[in-house]
């Protein structure tokens, strides 16, 4: 698996803060994707509707994701391919070594998949012998600069045009030193340019899947660059690597939750491209591989099943979450120090290497809400992070001043007289200590909130009193 540094998301964050760089790319999110899926979203009535269909559909699969899976299993072997179940990163990384040795591979396309970054199959395969080469064009980027996606479908996000074109300079020596490179799509037709030749070269090709079909042993994948096309088409095999979540019981339930996908993620009603994919070619297809293999992983999935995280697993990797977090917003990808980021990754992190290394992500939230609002699976990540930090009190991990603090509330909450004998001192000191400004720039032991912004004063009653008074009419 891939090496976390989410225990230092603390540090990780003040280091992006100070990033000038990085700001500005930072500030190109919400205005790429916030507008355009309130677009997208306001222009289907029945969106909201669309949402609670896809919503039921994941509750429904993964309470009888059992029998699902082995119904996929059935027909991936009817179409002539193999499924090859993978409970640990290394085995799904040892599964796709074995069939690169067993064909003699020594290049490997891939399409855009977070999972093939979650269980470190580019290091692996390298360490093989084996050549990967990443064909989306933000993949593609990134792996030129040998850093990490900062975002699940804008991989390279973060980074600025310039420094696209000093990578292509530095990686692209031989076509001529003058050429242009000012202009975005002159870098996209160098990459297309260079990419070409390693399709027609690839010994296999790896693709995700954001979707696998119960009822037709269909993978699908989702892309607006054709890149996935060419990558699972050309080559003589072609791998799926998929989690165990992805299954959806029939084609009328992908279609359903297609209908939110694109929307929710770049504002387009459709992608440019979704690729349905079952076996491998038969006789009188005109292209295809010969060979059709789906590497199934759980990877501590199995273990959220039935527990309050259940929910997370209806994620159907939009983005949505993260082009709506401020947090994200302020900090990137990067700063969550492992694969998953933003919302979705202050979950799904914890749950895959462990609060004791991922306890930090859950705090790093506003509460504000956008991402459950936002996201169209209705997946409640709020709530989940909550439970994330009580599992972090309950292994004590969080600082002793934060435990010191929240035992001290629990001791007043527990004694309404003390709690309100001691709230109205408190509301009167602190109103003092404004000098009737209405704002506090300095409190006592609150000096990590007062040292960046002021602190309202506190204005009238308190909230007890008020609601003594409403209840005596």
């Amino acid at each position: 698996m891939v090496q976390s540094t989410a225990h230092s998301f603390k540090e990780n964050a003040r280091e992006a803060l100070g990033d000038a760089q990085l700001q500005r790319a930072l500030s190109n999110v919400p205005k790429g994707f916030i507008d355009k899926r309130a677009k997208a979203r306001d222009g289907l009535p029945e969106f909201d509707a669309l949402r609670d269909a896809g919503r039921d559909i994941k509750n429904h699969t993964l309470a009888h994701l059992d029998l699902y899976l082995e119904a996929y299993e059935r027909k991936v072997a009817e179409s002539g391919g193999v499924v090859h179940w993978a409970r640990t990163a290394e085995e799904a990384r040892n599964a796709i070594l074995d069939i690169c040795r067993e064909r003699g591979a020594r290049t490997v396309t891939k399409g855009k998949s977070m999972v093939s970054e979650e269980i470190g199959l580019n290091d692996a395969l390298e360490a093989a012998g084996v050549e990967p080469i990443e064909t989306d064009l933000g993949e593609y980027i990134i792996q030129l600069r040998h850093e990490t996606p900062s975002h699940i479908i804008a991989p390279a996000v973060h980074l600025s045009k310039d420094q696209v074109e000093e990578s292509f300079r530095k990686a692209h020596t031989q076509l001529p030193a003058d050429r242009d490179l000012t202009e975005p799509v002159s870098l996209l037709h160098e990459a297309r340019q260079i990419l070409r030749q390693k399709y027609l070269d690839a010994d296999i090709g790896i693709t995700g899947a954001n979707f696998l079909i119960a009822e037709t042993g269909t993978s699908i994948i989702v892309t607006n660059e054709g890149n996935g096309d060419l990558t699972q088409t050309l080559p003589k095999v072609h791998i799926v690597l998929a989690t165990i979540e992805k299954v959806v019981p029939t084609l009328e339930d992908v279609s359903t939750i297609l209908r939110i996908l694109a929307r929710s993620a770049t504002g387009q009603e459709f992608s440019s491209y979704t690729t349905f994919s079952t076996g491998p070619r038969r006789a009188d297809d005109p292209d295809g591989p010969e060979e059709y293999h789906v590497i199934l992983l759980d990877n501590g999935r199995a273990d959220v099943l039935g527990t309050e995280f259940q929910e997370m697993l209806r994620c159907i990797r939009c983005g949505a979450c993260l082009n709506h977090c401020p947090i994200y917003h302020a900090v990137g990808g990067h700063a969550y120090g492992w694969v998953y980021s933003g919302p979705i990754g202050a979950v799904l992190d914890p749950a895959l290497i462990g609060v004791e290394e991922a306890g930090s992500l859950p705090n790093a939230s506003t509460f504000c809400g956008r991402c459950e609002e936002v996201c169209p699976m209705r997946i409640p990540l709020p709530k989940m992070m909550r439970h994330w930090r009580e599992r972090e009190f309950e292994k004590h991990l969080s600082p002793a001043s934060v435990r010191t603090g929240l035992g001290l509330w629990a001791f007043m909450a527990r004694r309404p007289g003390l709690y309100r004998a001691v709230t109205r001192f408190a509301m009167g000191a602190l109103k003092a200590l404004s000098g009737g400004r209405g704002r506090l720039s300095s409190v006592p032991l609150a000096g990590g909130w007062t040292r960046y912004r002021d602190l309202p004063a506190p204005q009238g009653k308190t909230f007890q009193a008020l609601w003594r008074e409403r209840q005596h009419g």
